[in-house]
Order: C-alpha cells, then sequence, then structure tokens
C-alpha cells in the first residue's frame, strides 16, 4: 500500500508540478534519495536530435540508480514536427516541445540543454543537415555543453556510422557527439569559449544501442556482443516506492504533443550501449568504471564527504531536520574548495536540501502575472521554518533592482512569517521571450546575441527574489523564482511565471489573408493592453500596390488585459500579388510591433511569447465550385481557417454525430491530418462516410501516420491503399503531373509547375506506396537521388463521388498562404462540379 501511495504521489507530481511553477515539496525519503546523489561526483551526457529522441529509461537510470548528474543534450526544439495536441507549428512548437522536456526532466531526474539547431523539417541525409544547419557551429554549441558540464561519460542515441539509413538530424547528432568527444580538449578548437569555460576531456564515448538498429530483435540476439554493455533499467527504489522504468514511463509520457502518453511499464528491463571512444571498460558494466565519483575527486572534498556519508548512513527519517547543522557544516568547507565546477554544482544541491531537512517554505508572489517596464507592483513573501533547526531571515532583494527588505526575524517552528515589498520594475528591463526567438535567424540555425545563454533551456527568470538566511550563524543565500499565485474553482491553486511584457501588442485576426478577386476586405487587428489605461494609434505598413483605409485608427483601453479589435479596408491590387502586413502602434511615445501569442495547456507552464506582429496578404485568381465543407479535425491544423478564406463556409462535424444521410448536405468532406490516427469511433463511421461518397460527395483524407492506427482500420479507403514512410522533403523538389487530363489539375484552376514554387518545409509525407487500380495518381515528385514518389495524390471514383487519399503538407501550406496549394485544395473540393455545372447550364 505505501508502495501504491508513493508511486500515485510521483504521478502526481509528473501531472501538477509542471503546470507552472509550484515549489516542489521532498518528503523524508525523497530526501534520502537526494543525498545519495549529492554523494555522487559524476556527470553523464546524453546526445540525440530532437525532443522525444531521448531514452528516458536510460536517463533516469543513469540519475537514479547510478546517481549521476545526467544531462539531456537536444540538438534541436523540435520545432519541425507535428502537433498532437493544438495548432503551434514551427517556433511555437518549439516552445511546447521545449516545455514538455522539462517536465519529463522533472520526473526523471535529468537535466536539459539545447544547441542552437533548429528543427526545419525532416532531413534524409546528414549531408542535407549539416548544410541547412551550419555544422561548424552546432559542433560549436556542442562543444561548448561538453566544456561546461563535464561530462564523464558521454551517450549517443544513436549510430554515427548510418548515413542515409534513418532521420538526417539522428545521424548527424551522433556524428557531432562523436567529433566533439576529442574537440572540446583541443585549446584550438573554438578558442573564444575558453574565455568562460575550460577544455575537458571525457573518459568514454558509448552508442545506446537496441535491436531496433540491427533491423529485427532475431538479427540482435545473433549478434556479436562483445563490445556492447547491457544495462538492467528496470531496477526498483524502494525509498521512492517505484520502479526506474515507471519514472521513464511517466517521464516519456509528458511528451503530449507528439502522442507520447503511455500505460508504465515495470519488471526487469535491458538496455545495451556499445563502447565507441575513450578507456575501455574492460567487462565492468559501471559505465563510471575507474572513474573517481567520492569526494575524495576535488581537493578538501573528503572532510565534505566525511560528512555527507555519515548522514546519509544514519538517515532520520522521522525528523530530517536534525540533520541540518551538519548539512550546513558541510556547505561552509564546500565553499572553499577551489574546483568551481563541482563547487557550484554541489552547492546548488546542497542547498535545496538543506531548505528540504529544514522543511523551510520560501515564496515570491507577484500580485499580477505580468507588468511593464517602470511599473510598479506588490509581491508578497511567505516564509516558514517547519523545523526547530535555527533559522534567521536577514534580508530579501529582488535581482536586477534596488528592492529589498532587512528585517531580521528569528523563523520560529511552524510560525508563518508573511512580508510584502512594493517593487518597481527598472524602466530599461527586456521584455520577457525566449531568447533564442529575439533575433531572427536562418533556416537552420537560431541567432543568439548573448553567447552565455547558448544551451540553456529557457530564458532566465525576469525576477528572483534572494532571500539571506542564518543558519546557527551560517549565512547562505536562496534564490527563488517571482511568479504569480491565484486559484479557480475548478482547478484550485494555480501557479504562472511571472513576465515582463510591453504596454501594447497587437495581433492580426487571421495570419494569413487570401483575396481571390480584386475585392476589399476588413482587416481585424487586436491590440491587448499590457497596462491600465492605454492609448494610441493603430497603422498598418502594406506592400507595395495595396491600398488600406483609414491611414490611421485611435484607440483606447481603459483595462490591462483587454483587446481592442479595430478594422482596415485593404484593397489588392488587380493582378496576382503577396506580401506581409505589419501594425505599427504608438502609445505614449513609443512604438510598439510585437505580438503576444500565449501557450496554456495544463501539463507546462504558460509561456508567453513575443513575435514580429505580421499578416501574410496574398492576391490570386482562383476559382472554386461549392460552397457547404465538413471538416473532421483530427490532430490538429489550421485547413479550416485556410478554406474559409477563400469563401468556403467550413463546418466542424463530430464523428460520434454522423448518421445515415447526415452528410448529404456536405459539398465535401475534409478529414484533418492523422484523423484515423486519433480519432478511433472513425472506424465505426466508416461505411457512412464511403456511402456518402458513393452518392457522389468528395471526400478528401489528408496525410496519417502509417502503422499508428488508434483502432485497427481493414482499409482508410473504399479500394486497397498502403500507407508507407515515402516522403519528400524538399519544398522545391520538381513536381511533374502524371495525370495531365485529369479534371483535379484543370477546373476550376488550371494547375501548372508554378504553382508548386514558394511551398515550405517540405513537399509532403507518408505516402501510400500501393495502391488499387481504382486509383489514379495524379503527381510524381521526389528528393535528389531517389526514385519518384507517385503517391502524393491519388484520386479514386467511388460511385458518383470522389475518395481522394493526399500526403501533400496541405497543412502548412495553406495556412503560410501558398497559391498553388489554395488552386490545388479547391480543385480537389470541386471534383465532379465540372459536369455538374455544364448540365444546369444547358438546362437553363
Amino acid at each position: 500500500m505505501q508502495n501504491i501511495r508513493a508511486f500515485a504521489c510521483l504521478l502526481l507530481l509528473a501531472c501538477t508540478i509542471s503546470t507552472a511553477q509550484k515549489p516542489k515539496q521532498l518528503g523524508a525519503s525523497e530526501i534520502y534519495h537526494e543525498i545519495k546523489k549529492l554523494n555522487f561526483l559524476g556527470s553523464a551526457l546524453f546526445v540525440a536530435a530532437h525532443p522525444d529522441d531521448e531514452n528516458t529509461r536510460l536517463i533516469a537510470y543513469l540519475s537514479n540508480e547510478v546517481k549521476a548528474n545526467t544531462t539531456y543534450l537536444s540538438l534541436t526544439r523540435g520545432d519541425g514536427g507535428q502537433n498532437l495536441i493544438g495548432p503551434e507549428l514551427r517556433e511555437l512548437l518549439g516552445m511546447l516541445r521545449t516545455q514538455e522536456l522539462l517536465a519529463a526532466r522533472r520526473v526523471d531526474g535529468g537535466q536539459q540543454r539545447f544547441t542552437r539547431a533548429n528543427d526545419f523539417g525532416f532531413s534524409k541525409h546528414p549531408k542535407e543537415t549539416f548544410t541547412i544547419w551550419d555544422k561548424e557551429k552546432v559542433l560549436a554549441d556542442v562543444v561548448w555543453a561538453i566544456r561546461q558540464l563535464k561530462p564523464d561519460v558521454i551517450i549517443n542515441r544513436f549510430d554515427h556510422r548510418s548515413a542515409g539509413s534513418t532521420h538526417g538530424h539522428h545521424t548527424a547528432s551522433a556524428m557531432l557527439g562523436f567529433e566533439a568527444f576529442d574537440l572540446a580538449n583541443d585549446p584550438n578548437s573554438y578558442p573564444e569559449q575558453l574565455v568562460n569555460v575550460e577544455t575537458w576531456q571525457p573518459k568514454r564515448l558509448f552508442f545506446n544501442t537496441s535491436w531496433w538498429f540491427y533491423g529485427s530483435r532475431e538479427k540482435f540476439e545473433a549478434a556479436d556482443k562483445s563490445n556492447l554493455t547491457k544495462l538492467d533499467v528496470g531496477v526498483f527504489y524502494p525509498e521512492l516506492g517505484i520502479s526506474n522504468n515507471e519514472i521513464a514511463s511517466l517521464a516519456s509520457s509528458q511528451h503530449l504533443c507528439q502522442g507520447f502518453g503511455r500505460i508504465t511499464t515495470r519488471g526487469s528491463q535491458d538496455d545495451y550501449v556499445e563502447f565507441l571512444k575513450g578507456e575501455p571498460l574492460n567487462g565492468s558494466t559501471n559505465l563510471f568504471e575507474g572513474i573517481n565519483t567520492s569526494w575524495s575527486r576535488i581537493e578538501g572534498g573528503k572532510k565534505i564527504g566525511n560528512i555527507l556519508h555519515q548522514i546519509e548512513a544514519n538517515f532520520n527519517f522521522k525528523d530530517p531536520s536534525a540533520h541540518v547543522k551538519d548539512l550546513v557544516s558541510a556547505y561552509i568547507l564546500l565553499q572553499q574548495v577551489k574546483d568551481e565546477h563541482w563547487k557550484n554544482r554541489k552547492s546548488a544541491h546542497l542547498k535545496d536540501i538543506i531548505l528540504a531537512c529544514s522543511g523551510l517554505f520560501l515564496e515570491a508572489n507577484a500580485s499580477q502575472a505580468s507588468a511593464t517596464p517602470g511599473e510598479t507592483l506588490d509581491i508578497d513573501f511567505e516564509l516558514l521554518n517547519r523545523s526547530a533547526a535555527d533559522i534567521t531571515l536577514k534580508s530579501i532583494a529582488i535581482t536586477n533592482s534596488k528592492s529589498k527588505l532587512q528585517p531580521k526575524i528569528s523563523l520560529v517552528n511552524n510560525d508563518k512569517q508573511n512580508l510584502k515589498l512594493s517593487f518597481s520594475i527598472p524602466k530599461d528591463t527586456p521584455y520577457t521571450n525566449p531568447y533564442w526567438l529575439n533575433t531572427s535567424g536562418s533556416l537552420g540555425l537560431y541567432e543568439v546575441e548573448d553567447t552565455n545563454l547558448i544551451g540553456l533551456p529557457e530564458t532566465p527568470e525576469a525576477f528572483t527574489a534572494t532571500f539571506l538566511l542564518s543558519f546557527y550563524g551560517t549565512d547562505i543565500s536562496f534564490e527563488k523564482p517571482v511568479y504569480h499565485k491565484y486559484s479557480k474553482p475548478d482547478k484550485g491553486e494555480l501557479f504562472e511565471p511571472f513576465v515582463v511584457l510591453p504596454k501594447v501588442t497587437a495581433n492580426f485576426v487571421d495570419d494569413v489573408l487570401i483575396f481571390a478577386n480584386g475585392e476589399p476586405k476588413q482587416v481585424a487587428l487586436a491590440i491587448n493592453a499590457g497596462k491600465n489605461d492605454v492609448t494610441g494609434m493603430a497603422a498598418l505598413q502594406i506592400p507595395k500596390g495595396w491600398e488600406v483605409h483609414p491611414a490611421a485608427i485611435n484607440f483606447s483601453i481603459s483595462q490591462k488585459g483587454e483587446t481592442q479589435t479595430v478594422y482596415f479596408e485593404v484593397t489588392p491590387p488587380s493582378g496576382e500579388s503577396e506580401g506581409f502586413l505589419y501594425p505599427k502602434l504608438t502609445a505614449e511615445g513609443k512604438l510598439f510591433d510585437k505580438a503576444l501569442i500565449e501557450i496554456t495547456y495544463d501539463h507546462i507552464p504558460k509561456q508567453s511569447i513575443l513575435l514580429p506582429a505580421k499578416a501574410k496578404v496574398v492576391r490570386l485568381n482562383i476559382q472554386k465550385s461549392g460552397e457547404n465543407i465538413g471538416y473532421i479535425v483530427g490532430a490538429g491544423d489550421k485547413v479550416p481557417e485556410s478554406l474559409q478564406q477563400i469563401g468556403y463556409n467550413v463546418q466542424t462535424i463530430n464523428v460520434s454525430e454522423i448518421e445515415a444521410g447526415s452528410l448529404d448536405k456536405y459539398d465535401g468532406i475534409v478529414l484533418g491530418i492523422r484523423a484515423y490516427n486519433v480519432i478511433e469511433e472513425l472506424k465505426y463511421k466508416q461505411s457512412l462516410l464511403f456511402e456518402y461518397v458513393k452518392n457522389g460527395g468528395n471526400m478528401i483524407v489528408q496525410y496519417n501516420t502509417a502503422n499508428r492506427w488508434r483502432n485497427q482500420f481493414e482499409n482508410i479507403a473504399p479500394y486497397p491503399l498502403t500507407l508507407s514512410r515515402d516522403r519528400v522533403t524538399n519544398e522545391e523538389a520538381t513536381v511533374t503531373i502524371l495525370a495531365k487530363d485529369h479534371p483535379v489539375v484543370n477546373f476550376p484552376n488550371v494547375i501548372g509547375s508554378k504553382d508548386f514554387e514558394g511551398w515550405v518545409q517540405e513537399r509532403g509525407l507518408y505516402f501510400p506506396n500501393a495502391w488499387d487500380a481504382n486509383f489514379t495518381p495524379i503527381l510524381s515528385m521526389n528528393d535528389e537521388g531517389e526514385s519518384p514518389k507517385q503517391g502524393s495524390l491519388l484520386i479514386a471514383p467511388y460511385g458518383q463521388g470522389n475518395y481522394i487519399y493526399t500526403g501533400l503538407s496541405f497543412f502548412r501550406e495553406l495556412p503560410a498562404g501558398v497559391s498553388g496549394a489554395y488552386k490545388l485544395f479547391a480543385n480537389m473540393l470541386s471534383l465532379g462540379k465540372a459536369k455538374i455545372e455544364h448540365e444546369e447550364n444547358i438546362k437553363g
């Protein structure tokens, strides 16, 4: 029963602590677990390419069983992937996946780092990857991480010898880890880094292999494993009441936007690492064999170790505060150590344990979640000593400001202290924003002006509170982030990061505006107030040849957080054209041009992102037939909004409400991306969808991931169709129209090669590679050096209607305002309408 309670506690921690900044409170068993980790002086670095690439079993094992300081270095933030839980893509998806990685690390005990590499989408070969990433800069970031973290052991998740056999990013990450292993200790490599760090030589490098890299379990069983080390990562932790693979499952399940929520596993489980470089293990299963991981590793450390090992050996589970005085003694000795790396790392860990043992609660709660430079707000401080330890509060200071309290209060056991500070935010305070998004980067690399920030998972908090406390006469400072705490009746206590934002921000209601003819459109601009009583003027910067009326609009917003929407009439030129609208807001004598995007999910802290405000405008000559479209939402995309831009009436269909005849009112039915992967009930409505097609409807199925069905579908099409992993990643790859006479490339818009210009990120993905003779392949395309792929757009007549399967990435192209993608999609929805229009004209 105790283990069940502990497991439930950890599950609750994994699901709730990441909702924001909620302080983590450790129980006695967890404190003991942390003390054992404190007494291990060794580090490991796990290297891969994306969020979800990490082996959470091995990270949890290294962190909790071996007790090593373990960091996952993800080269990218996963910006180029898909999103199963919302509309965020590109840099916003990177933000979401960054936070999911941090949530995973809070569960498995690891740390998180990144490089500046931008996940530009799927890459088939590391050669292409390095060309787009700028290999030297990303390699420099890997070397920088090694020199900063000083890992004894590096583990690559992927094989550096497998170029072309898997995702190019994967192989590239392994190649960089392999190369950086030696470069980190070379003073001639990236010497500019040595102003802030030292050279470092890791002891050994491994490749975290598995049966998957051998092609099958049978091949792996038969393979020579003399160079492999087997680790049982299913160990059980009695003090936590949970096993390592259960922790790993919970950590992996934090990757919700990738659909990684899964059932926990338990029991003995083997993992393998292959030795690649450095000092061999010589048969040992200890990855840190021959490395001094005790306190004697550092000069002056033996005395510290004597104290801390005594605490570990005689830990008082009933009253951990009995160890506070000895922990403080160890802290005093640690401050005398010359090894800055271990002093800084272990001091932070030791201070956390001192706080936990004393039951000391420290909180800095801002009266509001955001403020603007120059604004004044209150910060409420709560302090509570829940032990008999002799603790005195000497001062509380807010970093980067002159605000300070010096109460000199003795913190008596269980006697809560509440203090308040009126705090003025300095006028030169920068806005809170992801540091890698402050400056425009390239397709493959984020631009980071402050090199000291490179690699950090997040921008440091806007403000922290430094509590200076005296423990038995020894001063120790503790930093806590300033956050905003509030409650909701249906959710209870909630936390948000405190952020500094502009006085006003502007978001276009529509990111892309399509002008299907020369008629003007109303463009809505939502202006949000970051403070009370904001007045100003809004104007638009427009492309050449376009017109806007009026030239400027006054706005006035009385309450912070409120939005005023203003409307401009924008008229396109007569011919096809595209460009961007940019807002220019003038308020209090300053110009503002940022959009504020907030990402809110229960499993991560609220994220506030400032990006350049803009909307793409496209004037294209497009024709369409039909009006009413039914849309079945899959994993989430912006295709419905895009179709509305060209005049369709789009209605969302609830799959459970589909009945015989209920679809007849629609001119077309469109299934969102990965619908068959995420909507189990589609299996039971399939016959009704096919009946709709048979009766004359058009059904468009956008891409699904092969072999990841929510339920076993006999077939997602009325005829045999086999999905594969075929894709064309080069968005500029030549497209050949195979079926030149087919209506889909002729009515009501004639499709030519020009319509495949300006596509973004990729042509498409998960194309079928086998299909029934009833299907007509419309297009052919391929990446360099590969055979033509003809499965990107397949159309089969079924009864009086048409079934269409497409792996083309319309979910990226339409929100990006790609003209040709709109024309082709309109043609798909218009299939069969040419004949109807012809018959109606004859009757007329």
